[in-house]
């Protein structure tokens, strides 16, 4: 009997959701270290805060690119229509690798996770530094070339393109810089004025940088929903559909977490020399990454549907 039958697809959506959430931490952490780390660069507390988001980065990455070799395998068995076992042959792993959309955009995102991974061992470097940060880019945005949005063509498949790459760089920048800004937190311990103060400005900071995520994140989401449910019936009646609702329903919860932290324990950080409130913001973010999580676990399962506009 193969090893997953007909588990496949729910081995597949898992592998997916992994590999998009790694791959976000390693964009959002080095995105949260040139917009919220940088300005405080002098620093002494900025100097091992970048040091965090870099061993960050590095981790996110190795996940990144294990998980996305099991997406490959499992990917090779989906498209040959064959058990796993018989599939991971010489002949169906280059069929898929070389002669399909999906194996060429991970050659060439597996090309980039190498020139990451070379920029991070010589962060101390700007240019390494921002060639690293353009690598992490390209690496989340080209998932969008994996899934539905790539499947597109025309003026409408452009523009599906265009809103996916948004939405993944978007919920990247968000989620990934949240797991920055929580571990930041955690790391302000002592009574150290320097500390507080980086983890003040690094809230005011992350704030901007959430309000254009969001901004990003709704914008290409409703272009994204339009495209693949097309109507109010379909996202209601359809599987691909209540799954969508489900995870626009996580998303409004994550928003009102985030109007809590920016509009009441924000200024109660920025007015008070106590740790109180960093403990409460930190709870508070630690909420929102478990919830993106799960949001990222109904996008695994998404992609291996067919869009709701099909399906009725």
């Amino acid at each position: 009997m193969d090893r997953f039958g007909d588990h496949l697809s729910d081995v597949l959506a898992i592998v997916r959701a992994i590999h998009f959430a790694a791959t976000s931490i390693v964009a959002g952490s080095l995105i949260f270290r040139l917009a919220v780390v940088a300005p405080s660069q002098r620093s002494p507390a900025a100097v091992a805060v970048r040091k965090q988001t870099r061993r960050i980065a590095a981790i996110g990455l190795a996940v990144a690119v294990v998980s996305g070799a099991i997406w490959v395998l499992l990917q090779a068995t989906t498209m040959s229509g064959l058990p796993f076992s018989e599939a991971m042959t010489a002949d169906v792993l280059s069929m898929v690798v070389t002669g399909t959309q999906f194996g060429l955009t991970q050659d060439a995102r597996f090309a980039l996770a190498i020139v990451l991974a070379a920029c991070l061992t010589h962060d101390h470097l700007a240019a390494p530094r921002w060639l690293g940060l353009m690598s992490a880019l390209g690496l989340i945005a080209a998932i969008a070339w994996t899934g539905h949005a790539g499947a597109g063509d025309g003026a409408i498949g452009t523009l599906h393109l265009a809103a996916d790459v948004l939405h993944l760089i978007g919920a990247g920048a968000w989620l990934g810089g949240l797991v920055s800004l929580t571990l930041l937190f955690s790391a302000v311990r002592r009574d150290c004025s320097a500390s507080m103060l980086l983890a003040r400005d690094a809230t005011q900071r992350f704030s901007v940088l959430g309000i254009v995520c969001v901004g990003t994140l709704i914008l290409s989401g409703t272009v994204n929903a339009w495209i693949l449910v097309g109507s109010l019936h379909a996202l209601f009646f359809s599987e691909y559909g209540r799954l969508l609702t489900l995870k626009i329903g996580l998303f409004a919860i994550m928003l009102l977490f985030a109007a809590v932290n920016r509009f009441w324990l924000m200024p109660g950080l920025v007015s008070s020399s106590g740790h109180e409130p960093l403990r409460q913001l930190s709870f508070s973010s630690v909420i929102e990454i478990v919830l993106g999580m799960i949001i990222y676990g109904i996008v695994g399962v998404l992609g291996t549907q067919h869009p709701a506009i099909h399906a009725l």
